[in-house]
């Protein structure tokens, strides 16, 4: 039995949900809100298509909706930041996208550290 008990803990750990197991969810939000931050950006330069631009927009609300679908916390505060960006405008300012980044980060530093 008491070499059991270390097996029994290992796998228990590894099937634990919660906002530890949201982290890579999390992480990826951000990841994606600061690239649509950068298309924005880049947009209003000029420097993008129109069909590129509506592709990338599109791609980006999609990831951000299935990372959000993953969450095991669905009524968190990063599922709400996560929400939040999903409704935000395609054309949305970039300051304001990484704004949510910024947020989604301070989130995941502090659960890491947790």
């Amino acid at each position: 039995m008491s070499r059991r008990l270390p097996l029994l803990l290992l796998l228990l750990a590894g099937c634990s949900k919660g906002p530890q197991a949201d982290l890579q969810y999390i992480g990826e939000a951000r990841s994606i809100a600061g690239e649509w931050a950068l298309v924005n950006e880049q947009a209003a330069d000029g420097k993008l298509t129109g069909p590129y631009i509506a592709t990338m927009h599109k791609s980006l609300r999609q990831q951000i909706e299935t990372a959000k679908a993953a969450l095991t916390v669905p009524d968190s505060a990063y599922a709400h930041e996560m929400a939040t960006l999903v409704a935000t405008p395609d054309n949305a300012p970039p300051q304001e996208l990484r704004h949510h980044a910024d947020r989604l980060k301070q989130i995941e530093d502090s659960l890491e550290s947790a």
